[in-house]
């Protein structure tokens, strides 16, 4: 897969903005032919994990769909494999699709369809297209056979319908021991498609489920319940990511074979539970997932991280979960720009990072209020200013929207500056503070250094200057000008903070890739977490959890939505104002 570094298209407000697709094409089909009446789909996690950034592209296409064609969208959770699913995740799940801004039609469980299924299994093996097997999972592999080689028939396989009936039911009732059988179809051992090779529907799992308890000694498995949960949803597109594409023979398959349209018996039963949708065939269609350089979007090696305090859980900032990156402050709106602008297709590739990064930077641009912030402070006096001297000036919460109105920021003496906004021997090219040169701070006026005080171990701690007062504003020196403009926090003023600047996880770009001989996780860039001490001007301080800034020249920051306090502020860096990627890649 090839790496994608200039895929966005061009910017389109989301009142102009109408997404054309190949999947939306079909719909629109659909609904012209009078396919359908109503456009229905749903969005099927697995509640065993955090939502990731890759699932951000199911959800918007599933809810999207729905929304553009005024159908409906569930939020289904396809539980069926207790022991590793857990409430928790259910709870995060619904959180993190609220979060990006959509809202489900109905909130289902696969579980809710147990006795469906169980019905089902049973008409599949009075039709005698299923049988009990009793070879174990080892087994199983080898009679399954390979790419280039067919499969093998167990001897189970011609067990009577009888005998299927009767050993299926006490699967049912709790006569046998975990994977000593399974109730499998019977389709095609021979076939080139591996999953139609008398694939397995039920198996044995006395484990606790989170909605069922301890109701249930068997489950179907997730090929055969996923199919069929959309089915008796009446779901008309069911949208799937590409590896599923050699699944469809055999949720056709399941689906045609049980009929359930035809078969009210299996699941008329659920009326008494307000169950209102008629059964219906979804037509499944398959796209590209969405692959991110410089990350990961397996579950097993995001728990890993967590398992391993590698990082510091599911929601740290640096986790491309989507709870991870809204800590961070990315935006509902920058993803959902992202996956606009990406576009559908059915061919895989990796998305470069720094287009994700640019779409929060547009939409934050837009959206978050300018503050000032000094992450690595230096004291600047102004020595021209009578000791104890203070003021209150009026800044522009944001210089291209005039709706987000002034803030009143005090101003004094002796104010905080950047370290690296002086230099004692600048390079060439330096256009901010110096030594006998010239700066504008922000807001001020027109200051030049005439002196610096240093530590004892030679470092500067102190710059002094003076302020050029027929420089301040209106006052006729005013527009003079000087090539550098530098921030401040007033000293006197200021609120400490800590500032947690983050970055991307990994330092390369496919931390997948062991060809180098390195594991993936000693590619994890231990410069993705750095905490600093840092001074911001009050009104900064007073933001709500979760409220996003761009302090000025540094990048867009966020309040952390646990962390953070007005007496003592937590800010998270979410990007910087450019891409620092690229510069170190050149």
């Amino acid at each position: 897969m090839s790496i994608e570094s200039a895929a966005a298209k061009p910017a389109e407000s989301p009142e102009t903005y109408a997404p054309r697709d190949f999947i939306r094409q079909i719909v629109r089909e659909d609904l012209t032919r009078g396919k359908h009446a109503a456009i229905r789909t749903r969005f099927p996690p697995e509640p065993n994990g955090y939502l990731h950034i890759g699932h951000a592209k199911a959800i918007c296409l599933d809810f999207g769909i729905a929304r553009e064609f005024g159908g409906w969208c569930n939020l289904r959770l396809d539980d069926t494999n207790p022991g590793k699913e857990d409430p928790e995740f259910v709870e995060g799940i619904k959180d993190d699709v609220r979060w990006l801004g959509y809202e489900w039609h109905d909130l289902r469980h696969a579980s809710d369809y147990f006795e469906v299924f169980y019905r089902a299994a049973l008409k599949l093996i009075e039709d005698g297209h299923a049988y009990v097997d009793d070879l174990t999972a080892e087994q199983l592999r080898e009679y399954r056979g390979t790419l280039t080689e067919p499969g093998r028939h167990s001897p189970f396989r011609d067990r009577s319908v009888e005998e299927n009936l009767d050993l299926f039911r006490r699967m049912r009732a709790g006569e046998f021991a975990d994977g000593s059988k399974t109730l499998r179809a019977r389709i095609d051992m021979g076939s080139g498609n591996i999953n139609l090779r008398d694939p397995a529907i039920y198996r044995i799992r006395k484990v606790t489920h989170q909605n069922t308890g301890d109701a249930w000694p068997i489950y179907p498995m997730y090929d055969y319940a996923h199919c069929l949960s959309d089915a008796l949803e009446g779901i008309t597109h069911s949208l799937c990511t590409l590896e599923f594409e050699d699944h469809r023979p055999l949720y056709d398959w399941f689906v045609d074979n049980v009929d359930l349209p035809n078969h009210p018996e299996l699941w008329q039963h659920m009326r008494e539970a307000g169950f209102r949708t008629e059964p219906a065939k979804p037509r499944q269609i398959e796209f590209s997932r969405l692959n991110l350089s410089y990350s990961i979007t397996s579950k097993r090696k995001l728990a890993q991280l967590v398992n391993e305090g590698l990082v510091d859980g599911w929601d740290d900032p640096r986790m491309n979960t989507l709870r991870g990156l809204r800590r961070r402050g990315f935006t509902p709106g920058g993803i959902r720009l992202l996956i606009e602008r990406l576009g559908v297709s059915k061919q895989n590739s990796v998305i470069d990072y720094a287009i994700f990064e640019n779409c929060v930077r547009e939409d934050l641009d837009a959206s978050a209020a300018r503050r000032m912030a000094v992450i690595d402070p230096l004291k600047l006096v102004i020595t021209n200013l009578p000791e104890g001297h203070e003021e209150t000036l009026s800044f522009s919460n944001h210089p291209k929207d005039e709706s987000f109105g002034t803030r009143q920021v005090p101003f004094s003496r002796e104010v905080w500056i950047e370290r690296d906004d002086f230099a004692e021997v600048p390079p060439k090219g330096f256009h901010r503070l110096k030594p006998d040169g010239e700066v504008r701070l922000r807001g001020v006026g027109i200051v030049k250094c005439e002196h610096i005080v240093k530590g004892a171990d030679g470092s500067v701690t102190e710059v002094h200057g003076t302020l050029d007062l027929e420089s301040r504003s209106g006052m006729p020196g005013a527009e003079r000008k000087v090539k550098g403009t530098i921030h401040w926090v007033s000293a006197k003023h200021g609120v400490a903070a800590d500032i947690r600047l983050y970055d991307r996880l990994f330092n390369v770009a496919t931390p997948d890739d062991e060809s180098d001989g390195k594991r993936w996780t000693d590619h994890i860039n231990p410069e993705a977490k750095r905490i600093v001490r840092g001074w911001l001007e009050p009104a900064a301080a007073q933001a709500a959890p979760e409220q996003r800034y761009q302090f000025e020249r540094l990048g867009y920051f966020v309040a952390d939505r646990l962390d953070h306090r007005a007496d003592a502020p937590v800010f998270n860096r979410t990007v910087t104002l450019r891409d620092t990627w690229a510069r170190q890649a050149g």
